[in-house]
């Protein structure tokens, strides 16, 4: 469905993380931002200030990396999921919006183990740990376990927490070895909800 811009010069653009679904900022397009944006696979923006085309990062280098497009029922705002590259506020924060929260944050995660391992990072513990095989994987798993369910028959909420932190780390770098991420088990989930 085309967005309609005969009837608006310019349309709101809402900016989502498309790893946490952090709201991150608001912009605008015309049909010529929204075509540059669409061909290059990064965001540009009509900026109003400066009165002209501006692509999020041309000057700061975190660019905005477009993952997916949704334009809405009217056909007047454009929904886009984007792979930020470094902070996305001029405030360094990484919502214009002030609004970070640990809520998310899990996928992030995922996002950073990931690319350690893909990037083959050396120097990553994450990586060395990935790279000795699965039984070292789901052995460590299995330790983290243990240990979180020593934590919470005692009474100190802190080393639970720590440890219970541990086991997800280590649950997120068996589901990578797997070839599994956290959406395909939510969706194993949701399945069991119906």
């Amino acid at each position: 469905m085309p967005v309609n811009f005969n009837q608006h010069e310019l349309i709101p653009v809402i900016i989502q993380d498309e790893t946490t679904l952090q709201v991150l900022m608001l912009g605008y397009m015309n049909e010529e931002a929204f075509q540059k944006t669409t061909t290059e696979g990064k965001v540009t923006f009509f900026s109003r200030s400066k009165n002209r085309l501006w692509t999020k990062g041309e000057t700061s280098g975190n660019f905005l990396w477009v993952k997916s497009v949704a334009i809405d029922c009217d056909r007047d705002t454009i929904l886009i999921n984007v792979r930020p590259e470094g902070v996305v506020c001029h405030t360094g924060t990484t919502s214009c919006f002030n609004n970070d929260q640990s809520k998310g944050f899990v996928y992030r995660l995922q996002q950073i183990i990931s690319d350690k391992i893909d990037s083959n990072d050396e120097h990553s513990y994450t990586n060395q740990l990935f790279r000795r095989g699965i039984n070292k994987v789901a052995q460590k798993v299995g330790e983290e376990a243990v240990e979180v369910v020593i934590e919470a028959k005692d009474t100190n909420d802190n080393l639970f927490k720590n440890e219970a932190a541990d086991l997800l780390y280590h649950y997120l770098i068996l589901l990578k070895a797997k070839g599994c991420t956290l959406e395909d088990i939510e969706e194993v989930l949701m399945g069991r909800n119906g």
